[in-house]
């Protein structure tokens, strides 16, 4: 135990919840939804013309690059939107035969992957019929072009199509997403190409920075439409994921750095390279070393080109961008990160789940990018989710399965354990049943019971949806997602769990330990932040969602639109004492990361030597 007391290790918890501000035009709609292409009528203007340059991207081998849309319409209205198709061939001639009443075919089923209003950023577009639009695009397997729209996005009638644009290698490998594989040692690289079995043999290139390279064969997955489990994933919001491939990186030395790169092999010989990436391999466990983790839910993604935004509702999710790149400047100071579910809110629209891992991309290459499961992913009604929703818009958890590997026994049952230093973690599906007796209860005892705590003092919960909140802000306050609570509660108590995490409700909230709805026992705050806890029984500290308070044993409060994502920092500095920092994200022009320093007070919990604390965070 004496190790143990000078064990300093860093749990950075970052609490990030999408922003929902009830009544003020911020709403967790996806964007493409809003656009209802099935009723879009061909209404072709000769006078009207789009120009999409540059026409060939990539072609230093970049995976993003930024186009120019030069536009004219000879009778301009604020409501004409422009929008990026891909594949650009999207005037499919096997659109289901639905005529909608007074629509003429033929009709488009084809979502966009985004788009914008001809007047953004364009004052003159009213007067002059003219407008300049900038796009980011990524390269996502395809092809695309560039298609002007009036009638807004309930009523879109198609006038133009540009020219079209293409990617000097659109199947290259793209997106690594690196994860914890089934033991400490070893390293699951997955990623995004267009090669399948039949075109190419598949591989990553790694080793010792700067030494000799060795190669390990990845295994290659797909879906198809008919995998989806209704709309919009089934109908217009389908688009070809192409192949993604795993691959397993095995006997890795502890605290080593490694290079590595994704290779493909094609049939005539030659071969196709990503571009070269590294990562850390994980301590051994128990190893005595500072140890940093970020955890957070509910982020999603945005357009850096401003796109996906309609006239009405701007900034859709801006808090996602902010906490990217401010993960992105941390990165060297974070070992493993875990994004405990609603992962992109792509919801049925699966372009939108390219996007997402091209801008976790700097992050999810370099460092263990661990998922969990949540309603966005997962609820379909009667595909065997327990929540009877349509939250995940008919993808049923095939996308979030399938674009990242965890180290689950059945990848469709999105539980499991992953051993991280002197972390042990238990990652739970809250959408399927958790409650004592089913699958999942087994695992998560299981998992709890397997704890070597003497090497792992931390043992640590994390789930999507929380068991219990206080707050009304939410829906239904405490009385929500009660599910399974009183069953895991007795878990905790029994195992000492350490930390509980979550997601889910968009809110933030800390209160002192709490068992059966009662705190057991009440904490004594020694100073304006430092809460003792000195009773040898399970505990829970709840926190949940956006800004978190400064002090006080009991609190709740929201963050305003502006404020986006906001994040706390915890750290156990040996294994009796934990630290929290607040650290707020602010709008996309201003980010503020109060890192250690005396702008943020810190929030100090101990225990007592071989008693362990409980905690729920959201």
């Amino acid at each position: 135990m004496e190790s143990f007391l000078s064990l300093k290790v860093s749990l950075i918890l970052l609490l990030l919840v999408r922003v929902v501000v009830h009544g003020d035009g911020i709403d967790d709609l996806q964007p493409l939804s809003k656009i209802a292409i099935h009723r879009a009528l061909f209404a072709f203007n000769v006078n009207a013309s789009l120009k999409a340059e540059p026409v060939l991207l990539g072609t230093k081998g970049e995976d993003f690059q930024w186009i120019t849309v030069e536009l004219e319409c000879p009778d301009p209205s604020e409501d004409d939107w422009v929008a990026v198709f891909s594949p650009a061939k999207f005037n499919s001639s096997t659109c289901p035969p639905v005529i909608f009443p007074g629509q003429e075919a033929p009709h488009l089923c084809t979502a966009p992957i985004k788009y914008k209003f001809a007047n953004d950023s364009n004052a003159e577009y009213m007067k002059t019929g003219k407008a300049s639009l900038k796009f980011r695009l990524i390269n996502q397997r395809a092809d695309f072009s560039i298609a002007l729209f009036s009638g807004g996005l309930s009523h879109p009638k198609l006038l133009a199509v540009s020219n079209t644009v293409t990617f000097a290698n659109p199947k290259a490998p793209v997106y690594p997403r690196l994860s914890q594989g089934k033991s400490w040692n070893e390293m699951a690289v997955t990623w995004t190409s267009g090669y399948n079995i039949i075109d190419a043999v598949t591989f990553v290139e790694w080793g010792f920075k700067g030494e000799s390279q060795t190669q390990s064969p990845a295994g290659t997955l797909t879906f198809h439409r008919e995998a989806m489990c209704g709309p919009p994933a089934r109908t217009i919001g389908w688009r070809d994921p192409g192949y993604i491939h795993t691959s397993f990186l095995k006997d890795l030395w502890p605290n080593s750095l490694y290079t590595y790169k994704l290779g493909h092999r094609l049939f005539n010989g030659s071969y196709i390279w990503s571009k070269s990436y590294y990562f850390k391999s994980s301590p051994y466990p128990g190893q005595d070393s500072l140890q940093r983790v970020v955890i957070f839910g509910d982020m999603g993604k945005a357009e850096r080109d401003g796109s996906n935004d309609s006239n009405e509702d701007k900034n859709y999710q801006p808090g996602s961008l902010n906490t990217t790149d401010q993960l992105i400047k941390d990165l060297d100071n974070i070992d493993i990160l875990f994004h405990i579910g609603d992962i992109t809110y792509a919801n049925g629209y699966i372009s939108q789940w390219d996007q997402f891992t091209s801008q976790v991309e700097p992050i999810a290459s370099t460092i263990p990018y661990m998922i969990a499961s949540g309603n966005h992913e997962r609820d379909v009604p009667g595909t065997g989710s327990f929540f009877e929703t349509n939250d995940s818009g008919g993808e049923c958890g095939v996308l979030a399965e399938t674009m990242f590997y965890v180290p689950a026994e059945n990848r469709a049952k999105f539980w499991y354990s992953t051993d991280y230093g002197m972390f042990h973690f238990c990652i739970a599906d809250s959408e399927h049943d958790w409650r004592e007796g089913s699958e999942q209860y087994k695992f998560i005892e299981k998992c709890l019971a397997s704890a070597d705590r003497q090497k792992q003092p931390w043992l640590i919960f994390a789930a999507h949806r929380v068991l219990g909140y206080s707050s009304n802000y939410w829906k239904d306050g405490s009385y929500g997602e009660s599910m399974g609570r009183e069953s895991l509660q007795k878990l905790w108590q029994k195992y000492k769990v350490d930390i509980a995490f979550y997601g889910h409700v968009h809110n933030y909230e800390r209160t002192c330990p709490i068992y059966q709805f009662i705190y057991q026992p009440l904490c004594s705050i020694l100073t304006t932040h430092v809460y003792h806890l000195h009773i040898n029984a399970a505990r829970e500290l709840v926190e949940s969602g956006d800004i978190i308070p400064r002090s006080g044993c009991n609190k709740t409060a929201s963050c305003s639109s502006s404020d986006a994502y906001c994040r706390g920092v915890w750290r156990p500095r040996t294994n009796t004492e934990l630290y929290l920092r607040d650290i707020d994200y602010h709008p996309p022009s201003v980010i503020v990361y109060a890192g250690a320093g005396a702008r943020t007070p810190e929030l100090k919990v101990t225990k007592e030597t071989g008693y362990h604390l409980g905690q729920q965070a959201r």
